[in-house]
């Protein structure tokens, strides 16, 4: 009975290295099979994180467009507007294509009580002035359109001039000004009220050259608008409480709020 035991263990121990050769194939594709699961798993959940990662990246991006928007409202309602002035948000619906005409299109209408040659400002300054109304939009002629112009003064001395549109959006021109005129470079430029359609004292541009030249009847003066021009989308709608509200009109012709 030993010597049976005896070599039944030589056996088994002949036979254990046949048996593992026998299984190896099975483990190697049972470990092969099971790798590649945890990899297509890996690959998968890899996907899923580089799609969550780009949500999380557009989801910030919009709410720092939303903050930026929040921002650019608190200014606007932080803007100085008398107490005895209505104001109205408008938000710009489209600009004019034409590179000749400074004119934009906004969200607000006669239906919601807008009129021509109504002012209209960024959280800045002066942006323009409604020149058509629709019933639900409204175009907007803005300072710097060459058909636009809008009296001004001095604040630091109270000088009258006129901020005529070039057809660039960073500089009006101040045509007609004698060589004695007190006007500095840096000098800031308000509304003066006269005309009518400006409420006085509302910031227009500042002064960035004065250049006198004898040989010339009247000096050189260019200014900058204070209002961003190039980056607006919001603006306000000024119109005074007990503002009688003038006929519309549709005339092309210069815009010289000025002269009245």
């Amino acid at each position: 009975m030993a010597s049976f035991e005896t070599a039944r263990g030589y056996l088994q121990t002949l036979v254990s290295p046949l048996q593992y050769m026998a299984n190896a194939p099975k483990q190697a594709m049972t470990w092969a099979s099971e790798n590649i699961i945890t990899r297509q798993q890996l690959m998968s959940e890899n996907k899923d994180y580089r799609e969550q990662e780009l949500f999380f990246h557009e989801q910030a991006m919009q709410l720092d467009i939303v903050r930026q928007e929040n921002e650019r409202l608190r200014s606007l309602l932080s803007s100085p507007v008398r107490g005895e002035i209505k104001k109205m948000f408008a938000e710009i619906l489209s600009v004019d294509g034409d590179p000749y005409s400074h004119q934009v299109v906004i969200n607000r209408g006669a239906n919601d009580g807008v009129y021509d040659g109504q002012p209209v400002l960024d959280e800045k300054g002066i942006v323009g002035q409604i020149l058509h109304v629709g019933a639900s939009s409204s175009r907007v002629i803005l300072i710097s359109d060459i058909s636009h112009a809008i009296p001004v003064r001095v604040q630091r001395n109270g000088l009258r001039l006129i901020a005529s549109g070039s057809g660039q959006i960073d500089r009006l021109i101040h045509n007609f000004v004698p060589h004695s005129a007190d006007v500095k470079t840096g000098d800031l430029l308000v509304t003066s009220g006269l005309g009518g359609k400006y409420p006085e004292g509302y910031p227009v541009s500042r002064v960035i050259l004065v250049r006198t030249d004898e040989s010339r009847e009247f000096s050189t003066i260019y200014s900058q608008p204070v209002a961003q021009i190039d980056r607006l989308r919001y603006m306000l709608l000024l119109s005074k409480e007990d503002a009688d509200k003038p006929a519309s009109t549709s005339s092309h012709k210069k815009v010289a709020v000025g002269k009245s």
